[in-house]
């Protein structure tokens, strides 16, 4: 059935207060509140009591908006020293393990479903590209993890969604009939530096301004509502002008918190609890429109590609990139591990569900599998409360 605004807060309040009333249970074991909202959306739409549009614009933005707000929240956790001095393993993953993973993607997804043209399989392996800055939040808050891991996975999980959206736009405009692939590219090259610009400069700006405000400067209470509000103008004015409003909003929490050193702190405590709820909602969305999906292609092929893009394109792709640094085999091995699909690219999934692309539903229904097995393999394996 069709929910209006009273049963959406009936079901949002019920998963929110249902997830913070389980996290004791869970704490220490091998389920997670993404898992758990997953196979709530999958039950409930299962059982027709709810319906999920794929092309309803609230559902879009619910996911930009989740997004947005880890990506800066991440950004403000870069360490300034860490960045300086591990920023190798970062760059390799970014530079090589990023690229090759979309290519051993696009060939695997030609191979296994050859009706896909191959700029079709080129955007698959590009909506699957990105690993998941709302997954990776939890590896990466946690102190029992290696700080050069955790500095690895937040760099990567962040910039790697910014760095993912050109690609993805560009082999669109290639699948869709009549796209100027060439211009795109070239404009789409130019969204990215602006971004970093953009968001490199509100971030330091509005930490630089921090000791010079009226009346002794931020109160304690303000603190993380002020670096959100430049979080969300990093954004606006991204996507207002011709910048990549996702590596805005990265760059500008790492520009924030490499000068005003407190700031970080003090949002941690604000966006958790907001990220919570985020998490719980984008997740349980997701878990709905699955059922939507009306893949009607080889089950084999799909659990194949299922398996290649969890066991062996991320992983070959990082242990290559990860040659000769000075990372232990096992801490290579962990970020190889953990690359989870999530928010990024149900975001670009929905965008190749709503384009004009020919095999559109095809690409979308294959990324919703693989971003619903990745969930729940790298959940069940995130046991951090």
């Amino acid at each position: 059935m069709e929910i209006g605004f009273a049963e959406t807060l009936l079901v949002a309040g019920l998963l929110i207060a249902i997830a913070a009333a389980l996290s004791g249970l869970m704490r220490g074991t091998v389920l997670s509140i993404s898992v758990l909202a997953v196979g709530a959306g999958i039950l409930l739409a299962t059982t027709d009591v709810i319906t999920v549009d794929p092309g309803d614009p609230g559902l879009v933005e619910l996911i930009e908006l989740a997004l947005i707000l880890t990506l800066f929240a991440d950004g403000l956790l870069v360490e300034r020293e860490l960045l300086r001095v591990h920023w190798s393993p970062t760059a390799r993953a970014i530079a090589i393990a990023m690229p090759l993973t979309l290519l051993l993607l696009a060939l695997a997804a030609k191979a296994l479903f050859p009706e896909l043209t191959w700029a079709e399989a080129f955007l698959l392996g590009a909506v699957l590209s990105p690993t998941d800055p709302v997954v990776t939040s939890a590896v990466v808050t946690a102190r029992r993890v290696p700080a050069e891991v955790r500095h690895t996975l937040n760099l990567e999980s962040g910039l790697n969604d910014g760095l993912a959206l050109p690609f993805v736009l560009f082999f669109l405009v290639l699948a869709s009939p009549g796209g100027d692939a060439n211009s795109e590219a070239v404009s789409l090259l130019g969204e990215a530096a602006a971004g970093v610009v953009i968001g490199a400069a509100l971030g330091y700006l509005g930490g630089r301004l921090v000791p010079a405000l009226p009346g002794g400067g931020l109160t304690a209470r303000y603190e993380g509502l002020y670096a959100l509000g430049l979080g969300a103008v990093a954004y606006g004015i991204s996507d207002l002008t011709i910048a990549n409003g996702l590596i805005a909003v990265f760059v500008c929490g790492i520009s924030m918190a490499a000068v005003e050193h407190e700031l970080p702190e003090a949002f941690s405590g604000f966006s958790e609890n907001v990220s919570a709820i985020f998490q719980v909602l984008t997740f349980f969305a997701f878990g709905a429109l699955i059922v939507s999906t009306g893949f009607t292609g080889s089950v084999l092929a799909l659990l194949a590609l299922i398996v290649f893009a969890l066991l062996v394109a991320r992983p070959v792709a990082i242990l290559i990139a990860l040659v000769r640094t000075r990372l232990p085999t096992p801490q290579r091995l962990f970020i190889a591990w953990f690359g989870p699909r999530g928010v990024a690219s149900m975001l670009f999934a929905l965008f190749v569900l709503n384009s004009q692309a020919p095999d559109r539903s095809l690409v979308f229904d294959v990324a919703a599998f693989v971003i619903l097995a990745s969930i729940i393999a790298h959940g069940l394996t995130d046991t951090v409360g």
